[in-house]
Formats: structure tokens, sequence, C-alpha cells
């Protein structure tokens, strides 16, 4: 009797280390908002150091996304991204050779401020989250792409609308999916990630978004969601949505497109229209903030920034690319080698992709703007706003209606 327990002890202790193996692998596998929000494609190893002339080998251009300025996301083998077309909004679902397996149609999309497609699919345990540049978040059935359910930020949330469309993806925190629509009733809100329904709903700071693009705190006292909001950064309770601490922090449209970076208590944001950035340290467990250091040089509408090591790097405003102290927010360097843009990193090198469409590969250094490879992006059309991402190897790069997929291992 003794071994009969001692063996069902045995197989449930391998069941658990086998689903616990299975949630890893599917994460690895999984590539949301700029991978994991931080820019850093921390599982991509053995990459190119160096680029050729012309730049790595393009295995693939996919032609035909319409307006645009998501990037992709990975899941189960196959690429999402969307794209607008007539004013209405499409899923376009490919496999990793760039064919095109699904199209289709979520809804109207976006058509005057740059209209296209804004916000990257999210793609979390067999369901794909896609919110348009009309408030509206949709939720699919990665599998048979039939929609499950859907709300809309105005009519649900009573909220307005940013001035150049919405673009801000929905957080992912176990069970709950988290989105900011601002307004004074419904600042952030949790949803069922299954269902929909509402879990918690926090009056925040009770002003609009500022484009809503929360991130996960998850080792203060109290765990919680940071986001810009028009006017104010705040910190809410994920547990229930109280709202732990607020810090003012806006411009003059009252938008904030770039997604924070949190690392040891310190929360990096970053505005645009002159405001710059500013850095605040989580004191009293995450329940109250205090300004570390501001600067008005770093500071963009759609090119966010790295943390790598002790710095920041990241793109202003006027065409210039910043290496920033961490911890001081002193000044190592600004270069106009390149045209101001966006940025992600992986394998201890940064991808710099500019808004001219220059591709650059280049070394972290704080002495200097280190490019060690560079090429133009001539496929595609419109603005270069997508970020890249890099998969197993690949760097995909999205430019309005064109998708390439470039070999850098």
């Amino acid at each position: 009797m003794a071994t009969t327990n001692k063996n069902k002890k045995a197989a449930s202790i391998f069941y658990c280390l086998l689903l616990c193996a299975s949630h890893i692998l599917s994460a690895q596998n999984t590539v949301e908002w700029r991978y994991d929000r931080t820019g850093v494609y921390s599982q991509e190893t053995g990459l190119l150091t160096s680029w050729a002339a012309n730049g790595p080998e393009l295995l693939w251009h996919f032609d035909g996304l319409g307006l645009g300025y998501s990037s992709v996301s990975i899941a189960d083998e196959r690429l999402f991204v969307t794209g607008y077309t007539d004013g209405k909004g499409y899923l376009y679902v490919l496999n990793m050779d760039g064919k095109l397996l699904h199209k289709v149609e979520y809804g109207d999309e976006f058509d005057e401020n740059y209209p296209g497609a804004r916000s990257t699919v999210i793609p979390n345990d067999g369901k794909l989250y896609i919110t348009s540049g009309m408030a509206e978040l949709f939720c699919y059935d990665m599998q048979s792409l039939q929609l499950l359910w859907k709300k809309n930020y105005a009519q649900d949330y009573e909220a307005e609308n940013t001035k150049h469309g919405w673009h801000g993806p929905p957080l992912i925190i176990g069970d709950k999916l988290i989105i900011a629509p601002g307004g004074k009733k419904h600042n952030v809100v949790a949803l069922n990630k299954t269902t929909g329904d509402v879990i918690w709903s926090s009056e925040g700071a009770g002003v609009m978004s500022g484009y809503g693009v929360p991130i996960y705190i998850g080792d203060q006292q109290v765990p919680q969601i940071a986001v810009m909001m028009s006017d104010y950064i705040i910190g809410v309770d994920a547990s229930n949505g109280k709202l732990l601490w607020s810090y003012h922090h806006t411009n003059k449209y009252r938008e904030h497109p770039n997604t924070p970076v949190y690392s040891d208590n310190m929360l990096f944001c970053m505005s645009s229209y002159g405001k710059g950035s500013v850095m605040l340290c989580l004191t009293n467990g995450g329940k109250d903030v205090e300004k570390v250091w501001e600067i008005t040089e770093l500071g963009h509408q759609t090119g966010h920034v790295i943390k790598f090591g002790d710095y920041i790097y990241g793109s202003g405003e006027k065409t210039h690319w910043h290496c920033v102290e961490w911890k001081t927010g002193k000044v190592m360097y600004s270069d106009k080698t390149l045209a101001r843009g966006n940025i992600i990193a992986a394998d201890g090198m940064l991808y710099l992709y500019s808004d001219k469409g220059e591709m650059a590969l280049v070394k972290p250094n704080p002495q200097k703007l280190d490019i060690v490879g560079k090429f133009p992006i001539t496929l595609g059309s419109e603005q270069h706003f997508a970020h890249p991402v890099i998969y197993r190897g690949v760097m995909y790069v999205r430019h309005g209606d064109g998708l390439m997929g470039y070999k850098i291992r």
C-alpha cells in the first residue's frame, strides 16, 4: 500500500513538472508587444555581430498588409499582424515562411491622423486580443479565428479616444486582462481574459488615457500596474484596482505613446512633444513614488527605449540618439548619425530602426553610438514606425503594407 502511494506521489510530481515545462516552453515561443514589453529579446542567442554591406539575407517578404504601424506577434508557430484597407481593419495570419494563411476583418479602423492599424496583437492561452484605433477590443479564438467577445471603450467605459487613435495593447496577468480606457469612472479596468467580464474597475486618476500601455510590477509589497494616463503616471493595486500613487506628468497633446520601463524600484517614463522623460522611484513597498531625475532631451512619439546594463538607449525628438545613465539621468552622448526612430535589443546588441528607413546594428557603448552594420529598408510603404521583432534568428520588419523576414543568425 505504501509503495502504491509513493508511486502515485511520484507520478503526480512528474505531471506537475511536465505541466510547468509545457508552460515555460509556451512562454518562450510567444512574442507580444516588444517581446515582453521591455524590447529586450532575451531568448535570442547566436545572432550575427556584424552585417554585410547590403545587410543580412532577406528570406522572404509579404506585400499587401494595407496601412499600419503594428508589430508582428508570434504564437503557435504563426505570425499575427494587423492592417487597414478601405476603412476596415484586418488580422493577417502568416506561417513562419511569410505565406498568408488567413485574413479576417475585425471592424472599422482609424482613418484620420496617420490612418492605419496601430496596436500589436496580444496572443495568450489560445486567444488573440486586438485593439483597434477606434478603441475597440476584440477577443478571437487563436485556432478557429472566431470572435469570442468584444468591448467598445466609449460605450462600455465612457472613454474618449485619443487624437491620433488608440494603440495601447492590453496587459495580461494570470486570468486578468488589463486595459486603461481612461475617464472618470473606468480609468483602469481588469477583465476576465476568457469571458470579458469585469473583475474590477478603478477610477484611477480620473483623466483620459494617454494611449494606455500598462506594465506589471510584481516585486513590490503591493504588486501593481503602472500606466501613463493623459496627465498622470499612476500605479494601481493589481488585485483590486485601488489607486496607490499618482505623479503629474503631461504635455500639450496629453499623449504618451511609449511603454514605461521598470527595474529595481525605478520606473522610467518617456513622454513626447517637448516634455521629455522622468525617472520615478517606488517607495513604501510600492505605495508611493518620488522623482529621481527628469530630462527633456529624451522624448519621442513612437520610439521607446532600451535599458541595457546601467544605461538607457533611445531616440530624441530632434533626431538625436542618446545614451543616458539609468540612476542619474546623466547624458553620456547625443548623436545625429541616424534619424530618430525605435529600438530593440537581442543577444547583447541594439537594433535601431530610423524613421528614414535605416536599420542599424549597434554595439552598446555609453561613450558613443557604435554602429557596426546598416542597411536601408526599401520594401513596403509609408512611415517606418513599426517596431522590429526577433524570433529564432529571424528579424521581422514591418514597413507599412510590407513585411520582411531577415536572417540574422
